[in-house]
């Protein structure tokens, strides 16, 4: 992560101090006509606006404008400012971006694209997640189908990108499931499935937090059980008894409700085979959930329930107020209605539930393939389905009507509605596969005045001790500052107290204020920073990467056990000996974790050659595939196909470049991988592959020059271990 000196901490501390001032004020402060999340400005799926259109045609009665610019996800609007997260370009220039329109117009302001890399996503569900705004300060926040969490100003200003994969070991799958980001006080929340190292080194569906204004990480929260898939549910915040929580579905098939300032958890409700993607609703304590897939307490698919969201710790079945086995309601999000709930189901019925009873009441039908999940607004819902129609519809007690249904697109070529609708200042906004709409004349008026933030309780005693900042990366004589920060049980913040410092796993020092100087030493660590406040304590977790050149053999490495600050390392990799020598083997064990991206050092470092010894084994005639990652490209000898590889992104097949290479099972063989940032800001990246007893070869065999260039990135391991796949002699060193 971000690298600190003694010299930048100031500042840090700093912003890190008001930011604590402020983090209590969690309630969102957006103004009336702002649609600020996917699901709206209290994330659940309702505007307080009135006047929004019952009618509107593709003619022009009633449409403001559209834009050729299509989407899956939702756009969010924040003043006279809509922003648009989707793909960017073709083949081997495509990218993700954040688009920026004029609301009133619909003129293009800006764009800011990115790169997806060393990512398991196709091409055709990028953009996935939907831009979340921040009303205090107009930046937005989006977060990649392939991990990169980023920051923008309102002019579209990069003010900071973390790459979550190389960080964390964040999962992408062929899915493309991506949760949208939310924002709570002064944090950016998002989740993920991930491994790490250390304590978070098992695969598990966890929370992240960030500091919205520098990108530093404040918390990482473990909830969640063995994942089953990524997943895209939308947390919602709420108070609950005086406690503020926020509740997402995870891909270990439960919702989790968490403390938002801290990551504590406070309760869980397992219910699902796979992983959870519709999001939770919330009337006084009581909390709907819904799935698609398997029980656990049932082999029908499909599950809606009541449950008490006052509870704490795992949901016992007398805690369930009512439930249905047998309803779909698996990617659209439910939303409530006063007394009732309305749910469009996975085959497109929309469903009336008594949310006190959980009987059905109605149902209507909208198509055979739902997404899309419906929004409330002035007494109506606006909710578009797969199939490309886009309904506005007048909900009662015992039936609904239809006010308006627009076909998208033709017959032959129809428009696909995954996205919400989005509701501003009287306008409804809606995101085709295609094409962005903008519906209604307008009010700048609507909705009236903001509602003012309610008054901040009074802390309690504290209960949590916060260590901050945290996941930090840091290289031989480093000094960083750390702050002791104290809540209470309700997560409110208590303030910054002086701690007792002590160090786990870390060589260097730490005084009595908190201020850590790492050692010099040559080798790779990973522990952590210690807080005592009275009788309880926080840490937060340090890896110090040693400066290149590295050589390692493995030697110094215990049988069993990989380099601690290694991310993605720990239960897939392992140091072996073989004949008196250490080596590294990538485990055949699991058929679940057969694939395996492990990052050694750094995001910020470029510029740098990675190469090893790599050997393949053989069973059934099939072999594994090995190879290396340098600057977020990969070169991977693939061994059913004989052949050598080298790609950025291995799903986009155009821009990856391959050349035959015949290489035997249980031999070894030499990879190298150069990647160097050239002046014209293109990127040239090279590989080649050899007999490792031989003199290596003058030529490379494969090289690409990278017209949309990583221009950094962590150097990494690369492996799909069929069967078991080595490794020895590695080395890193920077280009002459």
């Amino acid at each position: 992560m971000l690298t600190k000196k003694f010299s930048e901490i100031v500042f840090l501390l700093t912003a890190l101090l008001v930011w604590g001032a402020a983090a209590s004020l969690t309630t969102p402060t957006a103004s009336s006509g702002d649609w600020t999340d996917w699901r709206g400005p209290a994330r659940n799926g309702r505007s307080t606006e009135s006047g929004i259109p019952t009618r509107w045609t593709l003619a022009g009665d009633n449409l403001a404008w559209k834009v050729p610019y299509g989407s899956r996800s939702t756009p969010i609007v924040l003043g006279d400012r809509l922003y648009l997260q989707n793909a960017a370009g073709e083949s081997d220039t495509m990218q993700e971006r954040v688009m920026c329109f004029n609301a009133n117009t619909g003129e293009l302001l800006w764009e800011h694209r990115f790169n997806v890399y060393q990512s398991d996503v196709p091409p055709h569900r990028v953009g996935w997640a939907s831009p979340v705004g921040d009303p205090k300060t107009g930046n937005v926040f989006a977060y990649g189908v392939g991990g990169t969490l980023l920051s923008l100003s309102k002019e579209g200003e990069p003010l900071w990108s973390r790459s979550l994969g190389e960080d964390f070991g964040l999962v992408t799958t062929h899915g493309g499931r991506t949760v949208s980001p939310v924002i709570e006080g002064d944090i950016l929340i998002v989740s993920g499935v991930n491994s790490g190292w250390g304590n978070q080194a098992r695969g598990a569906q966890r929370f992240f937090a960030f500091d919205k204004s520098t990108g530093e990480t404040v918390w990482v929260s473990s909830p969640g059980g063995r994942p089953f898939d990524t997943t895209y549910s939308p947390p919602i915040s709420v108070d609950v008894n005086g406690t503020r929580l926020l509740i997402a579905g995870g891909g270990d098939g439960a919702v989790h409700a968490l403390k938002p300032q801290t990551g504590e958890p406070v309760w869980k409700y397992e219910f699902s085979k796979r992983g959870v993607n519709s999001g939770t609703v919330i009337k006084g304590t009581t909390a709907i959930v819904s799935h698609s897939e398997e029980n656990l307490a049932s082999s029908e698919m499909g599950f809606i329930a009541a449950i008490d969201a006052a509870a704490t710790g795992q949901i016992r079945q007398d805690q369930v107020k009512w439930q249905e086995f047998g309803f779909l309601g698996g990617y659209s999000s439910p939303v409530i209605d006063g007394d009732r709930i309305y749910q469009v189901d996975n085959a497109a019925n929309l469903v009336a539930f008594d949310i006190e009873t959980g009987n059905r009441l109605w149902f209507l039908n909208l198509g055979t393939i739902q997404r899309a999940s419906p929004v409330l607004a002035d007494g109506k819902l606006y909710v578009g389905t797969v199939n490309g129609k886009f309904y506005i519809i007048r909900p009662g007690e015992e039936s609904a009507e239809i006010l308006s249904q627009v076909q998208l697109g033709s017959e032959s070529e129809i428009e696909e509605v995954f996205a919400s609708a989005a509701i501003s200042r009287g306008r409804i906004y809606l995101a085709s596969t295609r094409a962005l709409y903008c519906i209604g004349e307008g009010s700048e008026s609507a909705g009236g005045e903001a509602a003012p933030a309610p008054p901040s309780p009074e802390a309690g005693s504290p209960t949590h001790v916060q260590v901050v900042p945290t996941e930090l990366v840091l290289a031989p004589g480093d000094t960083v500052q750390f702050q002791a920060r104290l809540f209470d049980k309700r997560g409110l913040f208590v303030g910054v107290e002086d701690a007792s410092w002590s160090l786990d796993g870390l060589q260097g020092t730490i005084d009595t204020a908190g201020i850590f100087s790492t050692g010099t030493g040559k080798y790779g660590q990973a522990g952590q920073v210690k807080a005592t406040v009275g009788d309880i304590d926080g840490v937060a977790r340090v890896r110090i990467i040693p400066p290149l050149p590295w050589k390692d053999n493995f030697e110094d490495i215990p049988v069993d056990k990989v380099p601690r600050h290694w991310i993605n390392a720990t239960g897939k990799y392992l140091v072996r000996e073989e004949d008196g020598n250490k080596i590294l083997v990538k485990r055949a064990d699991n058929p679940f974790l057969k694939r395996a991206r492990a990052y050694l050092g750094a995001v910020n470092w470029s510029d740098y050659t990675v190469a090893v010894d790599v050997r393949s084994s053989e069973k059934r005639f099939q072999m594994g595939d090995v190879g290396v990652i340098a600057q977020r490209y990969a070169l991977v000898l693939f061994g059913n196909h004989q052949r050598l590889e080298l790609h950025a992104w291995q799903p986009e097949t155009i821009r990856s470049v391959r050349a035959p290479f015949t290489w035997k099972p249980d031999a070894w063989y030499r990879v190298k991988l150069e990647v160097q940032n050239l002046s014209d800001r293109t990127t040239r990246a090279r590989g080649k592959a050899w007999i490792a007893s031989e003199p290596e070869p003058a030529e490379w065999t494969v090289e690409r020059i990278d017209p949309i260039p990583n221009r950094e990135g962590s150097p990494g391991l690369y492996a799909n271990a069929i069967n078991e796949v080595f490794f020895d002699n590695l080395e890193v060193k920077e280009n002459p």
